[in-house]
């Protein structure tokens, strides 16, 4: 299992952080051992000093594929999630001004939050589902993939030209707008349509 993540694909995002905004999907991936365990807490890394949320869709990879075209994609993928991409932002800070890659501040152990798996086929347009997450009964992120630069297929697409995707494997398809940092006590919440998808405290 490889967890395929999408950077930059909601322009509000890439405006707030200050980024340029890519002419290709920015394409980064996580390790298995980034996977938080179900029902675990999060637990605050020691090396860094600022973790964001990202609250993100995921589709999981239901076979395997390479050189998908974008027309045959939607065969590849049953089942749609929610979920969080932690990222130590002052870690990748350092990183992105040096030039390095950025796994140190995304692949750590438990920065990837999978939350439960409903069939795509509960949904009437996968191009039009509303998302938040609630931090302490507050939303602070709220999203519509309709607003991506990039659709689901699409992704699915580019990244199988690079990578082979097998069953199992999930796609991150990128955070809108509102990242920012936990603290310890947080609850963290998160809603597909309206259906909280995971729930989480932060230690």
């Amino acid at each position: 299992m490889k967890i395929v993540c999408i950077g930059r694909n909601y322009a509000a995002h890439i405006a707030e952080l200050e980024n340029e905004r890519p002419k290709d999907p920015v394409v980064f991936i996580k390790p298995d051992s980034a996977v938080l365990s179900k029902e675990q807490d999060f637990y605050i890394p020691d090396f860094t000093q600022n973790v964001h949320y990202e609250v993100e869709v995921l589709v999981k990879i239901c076979k395997v594929g390479k050189h998908i075209g974008v027309d045959f994609a939607h065969k590849y993928y049953n089942e749609i999630g929610l979920g969080i991409d932690f990222t130590a932002r002052d870690i990748q800070s350092q990183l992105k001004a040096k030039g390095l890659p950025w796994e140190k501040a995304k692949g750590f152990d438990g920065s990837a939050v999978i939350g439960k798996w409903l069939p795509k086929s509960d949904f009437k347009d996968l191009q039009n589902l509303n998302f938040t997450l609630e931090q302490n009964g507050k939303t602070v992120q709220r999203g519509n993939t309709n607003l991506m630069l990039w659709k689901i297929d699409e992704l699915i697409a580019y990244v199988s030209t690079y990578f082979t995707l097998k069953k199992g494997d999930v796609l991150f398809t990128g955070t809108p707008a509102g990242v920012g940092q936990i603290v310890a006590n947080d609850y963290l919440s998160g809603k597909l349509e309206g259906q909280e998808i995971f729930s989480l405290k932060i230690k």
